[in-house]
């Protein structure tokens, strides 16, 4: 898996108009690493300001632009970037102090276990598919507009197969 394209076979929908970082950020890859977005001054979000969420309630998800761009990165293979987008929400849901959180970290470590695969560390990515799919269980059947048991599914699915589909995370927006 290592080195090959992140392309999903079509493009999912996007659900902000937030423009993407220029690079994805994969560690780990010798002197094709690209400068980490945070901790070099080359990086795509390097001195950029730390987002703030305030709170973050299951009610809050259609509406809430961070949660929403966590989900585009996501879905376009920014899973380091989706990681960091996410972990704004998940700490203004309550960590892994609400069922909110919890399904959140969840969302986290899917997006590290593709990050896994594409390095090629495949104990790392099965196990943070196995933590973020059982964290998504604390969701109900549709929870922040995700239908929980697809992208279960999904995920596991793609971890088995490993022939280069990522999952991706269909959000059913209210009408």
């Amino acid at each position: 898996m290592s080195g090959q394209a992140l392309r999903p076979k079509q493009d999912p929908p996007r659900y902000t108009r937030r423009p993407f970082p220029p690079y994805r950020y994969i560690p780990f890859q010798g002197k094709a690493t690209l400068p980490h977005p945070r901790n070099d001054p080359a990086g795509h979000s390097y001195s950029a300001d730390e987002e703030f969420l305030s709170h973050f309630t299951p009610d809050d998800w259609a509406h809430c632009e961070p949660y929403l761009y966590g989900i585009d990165l996501f879905n376009h293979g920014y899973w380091w970037e989706a990681h960091e987008a996410l972990e704004v929400v998940w700490l203004a849901a309550g960590a892994r102090e609400t069922p909110c959180g919890i399904f959140l970290q969840g969302l986290i470590q899917l997006a590290a276990a593709q990050l896994k695969r594409v390095i090629g560390s495949a104990l790392g990515a099965q196990s943070l598919t196995s933590a973020g799919c059982e964290k998504l269980a604390v969701g109900e059947e549709r929870f922040l507009g995700i239908d929980v048991a697809r992208l279960v599914a999904e995920a596991q699915r793609c971890l088995r197969e490993d022939v280069n589909e990522f999952p991706h995370i269909i959000l059913h927006l209210p009408s």
